[in-house]
């Protein structure tokens, strides 16, 4: 991978997830702090960005909006599958589950679908965790925009996102 840019020479969503993330301690899968990637080229599914980095689409924390009854909800999953939304509905006390208009989205995330990251919001947003990450002893998250990544690890995930864990395919 060719050397990072200057942060401060990118998006203004990249700042702002690397801020979240520095402002939070968080750590990659060795322990060192995270650190967000641009890539040459927008990753915008789970699979490209899994061949990008050279890990394999489970290792890749998909960042999902959802509209849970009018409200936002943050689905970190595992690229290698789909959240069930009803289960998932079920499990949450949510009487409406279902993907978000990307509007939807900007407006609650400030980013765009296909590089929504799990940090850097506007405000705080509800967030479950798939179990399934904990597989990994690293994965990677969206830094903001389709072409940014960040390594992180379940655990610090659920850590710097507040979030719970749940089984959500």
């Amino acid at each position: 991978m060719q050397s990072q840019p200057d942060v401060q020479a990118v998006h203004p969503n990249v700042q702002a997830v690397q801020r979240a993330l520095d402002d939070a301690g968080a750590r990659n899968g060795s322990g060192a702090a995270s650190q967000v990637r641009v890539l040459p080229e927008a990753v915008h599914t789970a699979a490209a960005a899994a061949e990008a980095l050279g890990v394999g689409v489970g290792a890749i924390a998909n960042s999902l909006i959802f509209d849970a009854d009018d409200a936002p909800l943050l689905v970190l999953t595992s690229g290698a599958h789909r959240v069930d939304t009803a289960g998932l509905a079920a499990s949450l006390g949510v009487t409406r589950l279902r993907r978000a208009t990307p509007e939807f989205v900007k407006r609650h995330t400030g980013q765009v679908i296909g590089g929504v990251a799990p940090v850097g919001h506007p405000r705080p947003l509800r967030t479950v965790v798939d179990t399934a990450l904990q597989a990994y002893d690293e994965v990677w998250a969206a830094g903001g925009v389709p072409q940014a990544v960040f390594p992180s690890t379940y655990t610090e995930l659920l850590r710097i996102t507040s979030g719970k864990p749940a089984e959500v395919a």
